[in-house]
C-alpha cells in the first residue's frame, strides 16, 4: 500500500454492525472480542449513528447503544490518503476508523493491524473467523 492510496483501497467492506435498536449490552458483547475495537452502530438506511470503544460503556446507563459513543475522530472519508488516516490513528493510539461517504453512511472499516505496519483485509478476518468458528 502506497501513502497516496484512499482509504477505501484497504477498508473492511463488511465491519460487524449493530442495528439503530440495539442495546449498550449488546455493545459491549460485540466489544468483548478482542478483535473488535470499535462498535458501529447504523440507522436502517445505512446511515452511521455512532461509533462505541469499550471506554465508552464505563459507567454508561443508557438503555440503548446509539445513546453512547461518538464520531467525533473516529470516521474517516473514502478519499482520504491511507498515509494521511494512518497518521492520524498513530497519533491518538487508535486502531480503527469508521469510513463514511457524504451523506454519512457506513462503507467499511479502517483496521491497523496490531504491528502499525499496515491494515487488516476481509481475508485476514475471514481466515480469523475460520479458526475461532
Amino acid at each position: 500500500m502506497n501513502r497516496t492510496d484512499r482509504v477505501a483501497d484497504a477498508m473492511l467492506r463488511r465491519p460487524k454492525l449493530l442495528a439503530s435498536d440495539a442495546s449498550v449490552d449488546d455493545a459491549r458483547a460485540q466489544l468483548v472480542d478482542e478483535h473488535v475495537h470499535l462498535a458501529l452502530v447504523t440507522s436502517v438506511d445505512g446511515v452511521l449513528l455512532t461509533t462505541i470503544e469499550l471506554a465508552d460503556l464505563d459507567g454508561a446507563t443508557a438503555a440503548f447503544a446509539q445513546q453512547v459513543g461518538t464520531l467525533a475522530e473516529r470516521v474517516v472519508g473514502r478519499d482520504a490518503s491511507i498515509g494521511d488516516a494512518m497518521e492520524r490513528m498513530q497519533a491518538a493510539s487508535r486502531r480503527r476508523l469508521a469510513v463514511i461517504d457524504e451523506e454519512g453512511r457506513l462503507l467499511g472499516l479502517l483496521c491497523l493491524k496490531q504491528s502499525g505496519n499496515g491494515f487488516c483485509s476481509d481475508a485476514d478476518v475471514e481466515s480469523r473467523s475460520g479458526e475461532r468458528g
